[in-house]
């Protein structure tokens, strides 16, 4: 079933809202940009599994839209990693290849520091308040044992911490690794939401006080302290 409103269109300019009233379309987007943002959070959360098949009458139906904007986001997410086959038929999620994570982390940890460096540097109040409101729903979603809108919501406030950076293409680098990188895997470890609640706070405390290097520092743990588990139920 689909999150967005009742008789939610999508446009150029629409700020598209889930049932959760969560932001899902913040600037101009154009119609396929938008679909794949989508069809991204919902692979990243879970919605979509990892194997299933993405058909295309059936994600147009749910957003009120024709088969071609559909059809051009499968082909965008297929170029960055989320999705493989019949962009003309349909497509399937990726499976996770567990023998590129460490390389897939080596990177991570490398661009990832940039961006965060970068949202340091540059994230205003307004901006940090954005954050603040994304990490407690994360942290909400996990007391309530909603995994799924766990993982979305936490989506959400990387990708919102790295568009404050304004790297558009080191993000989109990233966000190729993170269509490759199994946070269903390590977001459904046990105790793994509490580390991750914990983990946040610390970066937010970071970019709060203007703190680069304790920033780069605060997500180079978050992001190891997600292998450390991805290993261990490897």
């Amino acid at each position: 079933m689909s999150h967005l409103l009742s008789g939610e269109t999508f446009g150029d300019f629409s700020l598209g809202l889930d049932t959760r009233g969560v932001r899902l379309v913040m600037e101009y987007r154009t119609k396929e940009e938008q679909v794949a943002d989508y069809l991204r959070e919902r692979i990243i959360s879970g919605v979509y599994q990892r194997g299933s098949r993405l058909k295309q009458a059936e994600i147009a139906e749910q957003l009120n839209l024709s088969i071609t904007p559909v059809r051009e986001a499968l082909k965008l997410l297929e170029a960055e990693g989320y999705v493989s086959g019949d962009s003309y038929r349909g497509a399937r999620v990726v499976p996770f290849d567990a023998g590129a994570s460490g390389e897939i982390l080596s990177l991570r940890l490398m661009l990832e520091a940039q961006l965060v460096r970068g949202a340091a540097e540059r994230a205003t109040s307004e901006d940090l308040a954005e954050l603040r409101t994304l990490a407690d729903e994360f942290a909400k979603a996990f007391e309530t044992g909603n995994r799924a809108i766990a993982r979305g919501v936490n989506y959400r406030f990387h990708r919102r911490m790295y568009d404050i950076a304004a790297m558009p293409q080191t993000l989109h680098f990233v966000q190729i690794l993170w269509a490759r990188y199994p946070f269903d895997l390590i977001n459904a470890a046990e105790g793994r939401g509490a580390d991750a609640v914990k983990e946040h706070d610390e970066i937010l405390d970071a970019l709060a006080s203007g703190d680069v290097s304790a920033a780069v520092l605060s997500m180079r743990k978050h992001i190891e302290s997600g292998w450390t588990v991805l290993k261990e139920i490897q």
